[in-house]
Order: structure tokens, then C-alpha cells, then sequence
């Protein structure tokens, strides 16, 4: 890990601030500067497709397996963040686990609160079923509000009576949707993106009123039982450590075999930043080695 790498990345993200009083289209647009920055290469294949009703994309590397397919949910507190954002990260995954991967954009609060995006989620999972693929050659992944999202749509599959996929990804997830993680106050001088009143300002719109312990919005509080192995990532200068902590303990309670990596140093979902940030592409050839290691 080069340390000069990191500070930069810190600086930049410094730079940027944490949004005061800030608005949806501000947000979005913030975002949206992630994907500007750091676009899919060129040898990316982007299919668009309609997915239950919602646009998203196949992202796929050569050497993606037909037969394998993760579904990723971007991140973005449910209020902001698209295809075009996550696009690069997933071609990434794409390119790690050598399963194509179904971009989902799904629906945003506050135009579509809870549980919208979960109901997204599970559609487009099933849609991937209908389609012919196995669930031994399926896994869902997320990263941040999205990590969440992917434990939730795993816990809303195994409800409605869904095979498990095969694996679950879940990069810096957020499972809490009040906050009370220790490390929210003891990390937010270390993270350069996410405090308590920014995270708060994201579960207001996407809870709009709901409890903020529903198990399909804060998945700390579900029932976790028959959830296939899930791997978290998560960085020590996050304020949302406690998030991966808590969920990877309530995870192993139910039976579930679930996977701590934990990076030194690095903030929030630093995947995004592959190009810029060398513990960025080992965090996701990770990822991959995960992935392929339980799709078959």
C-alpha cells in the first residue's frame, strides 16, 4: 500500500467537504463526479437492459463467464448515485469474480422511499432466476447504502421463498440507519466523507417515516437465518466500521458465514478509486477471489 497514494486521496476527498445543509440535486450531481472522474476502460461491454420495469445495465469483461452473474446495487444512501456512477467499479467486479455484472438502478428516495429499493432488488433477482441462471452461479453485492441493500434483498428473497445465490459482497455496507455505532463519533475525524448529520440526512429520505430498526432497512435487526457466506470489506478510518462489525457478528449468530476484511487506513468504499489508489484493485481481486471461489 503506498502511503503517499492514501494521503492524496484523503486531501482530494478533504477538499470536497462534507455537504452542509445539503439538497438532492446537489448530491446527485455530487456523485455523478465519481463516474465523470473515473469512467469504465474502453473494453468495458455495457448492454443496457430493462430489468422488472427498471433500467440497468450488463457490465461484462472477456473473460466473463455466460453462466455467472453478480447483481450489484450501487451505493449512494438511497437518494443518490446510478450506473454512471458505480460503472468502473463494476466492471472491476466484473473483472475479478469473471461473472457479468447486472448494474441495478434502482428507485431513489425521497421520490421512492422505502422499501422501494428493496423491492427493486428482489425483482431484479428474480428476474436473473427467470432467466435461466442457477443460483449456484448468482451473487448479490453492494457497496455502502447498496451493501445494505443487498443483505436486505438476500433477507426479502429468503421470505418469499427464493433460492439463495450463491454468495453475498457487501464493500463499507451501512445497516444502521440511527447511527450508534461507537465509530461514528470515534472515526469522524479520520473519514473524509460520512459523518452522523450527513448519514441521518439520508435515512430521513429514504425512511420518510418507517422505522429506522425495520430489518429490510437496518439489517442489524433481521432474521439472517439461511443467508449463503457473505464477504464485508471495510476500511479503519470509516465511521461506518462499526456498521461491518456489528453486521458480520449478527450475521455469525444466525449461522451464517460471514467474512471481515478489514483494510488499514483506508475510507469509505475506497474500491471506487482503483484507478488512483493501489489497495483499491487488491480490496477487489479480493472481492473476485471470493466470488469465484463460491460460484459454480
Amino acid at each position: 500500500m503506498s502511503s503517499e497514494q492514501v494521503a492524496a486521496l484523503k486531501t482530494l476527498l478533504r477538499e470536497r467537504g462534507k455537504p452542509k445543509n445539503p439538497t438532492v440535486p446537489e448530491m446527485r450531481a455530487r456523485i455523478a463526479e465519481v463516474g465523470e472522474r473515473f469512467p469504465a476502460p474502453q473494453e468495458a461491454e455495457v448492454t443496457p437492459v430493462t430489468v422488472a420495469g427498471r433500467y440497468a445495465e450488463w457490465i461484462a469483461a472477456p473473460s466473463c463467464l455466460a453462466d455467472r452473474a453478480v447483481l450489484y446495487l450501487h451505493g449512494g444512501g438511497y437518494v443518490i448515485g446510478s450506473c454512471e456512477s458505480h460503472r468502473n467499479l463494476a466492471y472491476n467486479i466484473a473483472a475479478a469474480s469473471k461473472a457479468k455484472v447486472l448494474l441495478l438502478d434502482y428507485r431513489l428516495a425521497p421520490e421512492s422511499p422505502f422499501p422501494a429499493a428493496v423491492d427493486d432488488a428482489v425483482a431484479a433477482y428474480c428476474w436473473l432466476l427467470d432467466e435461466g441462471f442457477s443460483p449456484s452461479g448468482l451473487s448479490i453485492a453492494g457497496d455502502s447504502a447498496g451493501g445494505g441493500l443487498a443483505v436486505a434483498a438476500l433477507t426479502a428473497s429468503r421470505y418469499r421463498g427464493q433460492p439463495m445465490p450463491a454468495a453475498g459482497l457487501c464493500l463499507s455496507p451501512w445497516v444502521d440507519m440511527e447511527g450508534i455505532g461507537a465509530s461514528m463519533a470515534a472515526k469522524e475525524d479520520e473519514d473524509p466523507t460520512l459523518n452522523h448529520e450527513l448519514l441521518l440526512w439520508f435515512s430521513d429520505r429514504y425512511l420518510a417515516g418507517a422505522d429506522p430498526r425495520a430489518p429490510l432497512a437496518a439489517p442489524i435487526y433481521a432474521d439472517l437465518a439461511g443467508l449463503p457466506p457473505l464477504l464485508i470489506q471495510v476500511g479503519t478510518a470509516e465511521v461506518l466500521l462499526d456498521d461491518s462489525l456489528r453486521l458480520a457478528e449478527h450475521a455469525r449468530t444466525f449461522g451464517v458465514n460471514a467474512s471481515l476484511d478489514i483494510a488499514h487506513d483506508m475510507v469509505h468504499v475506497w474500491q471506487l478509486f482503483e484507478p488512483i489508489l493501489d489497495e483499491a484493485g487488491k480490496a477487489i481481486a479480493r472481492a473476485g477471489a471470493f466470488l469465484r471461489g463460491r460460484m459454480r
